[in-house]
């Protein structure tokens, strides 16, 4: 079977495995993906690895489309991703609604799962908070960094500690078994980014990658979107 190939952030993971069965059925075509932290995935493609098409944030779509490396007019938009704080499903729920009581529940948790606090967007903003909150050194020996969001939440899941949290997109939290979704960051910490998906300049399947597009932006899958953890832009 031939197979379609993309580079995606992480937090289009769920969504482009929910969708890989109606796109075989449609175009004959597998999807082979590699998922991970925003910035690794632009570097790989940047190093030349071959890629049809890529699902990244805006901005890191627009910095490609000026290095040539992706078709400009091919964007669209995917929806808008919060990045959001989890607990593992059995685990007491609290409120993050404000600063401080994000403040009180970093402190109160004896392990923090994030993604890489360098090169993924969730982490980079992890990294802002922290230092925003002035808990960078308290809490640095109980921060759990991991290459993306989804291997973090999956370590979150499976974790041993006593009050464990996570930091990362609503997408990657919603699509790991065994964890609950307390909320958005709260006010003045917030952060909702934008995704969307191109064509690689590279490309040699120009009209199997649109189509996975089509299928990753079109209407009919507005509901799925949502599900995922996308919001309408």
């Amino acid at each position: 079977m031939n197979t379609l190939k993309i580079l995606s952030g992480g937090a289009a993971q769920g969504l482009a495995d929910a969708l890989t069965p109606e796109f075989k059925t449609i175009t004959g075509w597998a999807i082979e993906g590699e998922f991970g932290a925003v910035g690794i995935m632009a570097d790989r493609l940047r190093a030349g690895i071959p890629a049809d098409a890529v699902v990244l944030t805006t901005a890191v779509l627009k910095a490609l489309a000026g290095q040539n490396l992706i078709y400009p007019t091919t964007i669209r938009n995917v929806g808008l991703v919060e990045t959001a704080v989890a607990v593992r499903s059995d685990d007491p729920h609290f409120e993050i609604d404000s600063a401080e009581a994000l403040r009180e529940a970093l402190l109160a948790s004896d392990a923090i799962f994030v993604p890489d606090t360098k090169s993924s967007t969730a982490g980079v903003h992890v990294a802002k908070i922290l230092k925003g909150l002035g808990l960078a050194d308290q809490i640095a020996a109980r921060l759990c960094e991991f290459p993306n969001g989804a291997t973090a939440m999956r370590h979150l899941a499976a974790s041993k500690a006593s009050r464990p949290i996570g930091c990362t997109q609503t997408t990657e939290i919603l699509n790991t078994p065994g964890l609950t979704l307390i909320g958005p960051l709260p006010h003045g910490y917030e952060l909702t980014t934008m995704y969307a998906a191109a064509l690689t300049a590279t490309t040699e399947h120009a009209a199997i990658g649109q189509a996975f597009i089509d299928l990753l932006t079109g209407d009919d899958h507005r509901a799925l979107r949502r599900k995922a953890g996308f919001q309408d832009s």
